[in-house]
């Protein structure tokens, strides 16, 4: 089931890679570039940090193969992509919850304590789009004011966890999950809900 979730992680992930790149006109190879960055940066992390050999996107080598597929739409029908641009928090979105889900996941398959596991999730859910928006020049979202990310990531999978250790229903415990994700992060994007800024004013 994870691995069936992880395939629906990556193709949403890639999309939302290659709509990020469209945005600051990247031609086809460093679209593709970012969309890789994209789908494959947290889970390659998080398969480094737990030792899973081999990576991920390695052992499924038409992960990669579907990525460029995408990023071939995106080069040659930019403005279509571009259209969808007022999309982009929809696979923003699914795309966190989908790899949070099975980042924790694979980390309790690995052995871990939940909590840990939980940050996996946040890990796997989060650094793709971290090292992305590095790549596009630009602050990551993790780390400035912008709606919750990484809260939403690691509350979703808190309740992937809680849901799994009372049920033995996993598919209800990664749809509750995914649920969590989706919604807290709408939810912050629609109301602009920011952690407060570190300062050091004393005013």
């Amino acid at each position: 089931m994870l691995t069936s979730i992880e395939f629906l992680a990556v193709l949403i992930s890639g999309i939302y890679g290659v709509l990020l790149a469209c945005r600051k006109q990247f031609d086809a190879v460093g679209i593709f570039t970012v969309a890789f960055t994209v789908a494959f940066g947290g889970g390659t992390l998080r398969d480094i940090l737990l030792d899973r050999r081999p990576l991920f996107w390695i052992e499924n080598d038409y992960y990669v193969m579907m990525v460029m597929g995408v990023t071939l739409i995106g080069a040659f029908l930019p403005r279509g992509l571009v259209k969808m641009e007022r999309f982009l928090a929809i696979p923003d979105a699914l795309g966190l919850a989908l790899f949070s889900i099975v980042g924790t996941g694979f980390a309790m398959e690995a052995g871990t304590s939940p909590f840990i596991a939980a940050i996996f999730g946040v890990i796997t859910g989060t650094f793709g789009g971290v090292i992305a928006e590095v790549i596009c020049n630009e602050i990551p979202s993790l780390f400035r004011s912008a709606p919750l990310y990484a809260i939403c990531s690691f509350s979703g999978s808190s309740v992937y966890l809680v849901s799994r250790a009372i049920t033995e229903h996993d598919n209800v415990s990664i749809l509750l999950g995914v649920i969590v994700v989706v919604g807290f992060r709408w939810t912050a994007l629609r109301w602009n809900i920011q952690l407060p800024n570190a300062s050091l004013d004393s005013k």
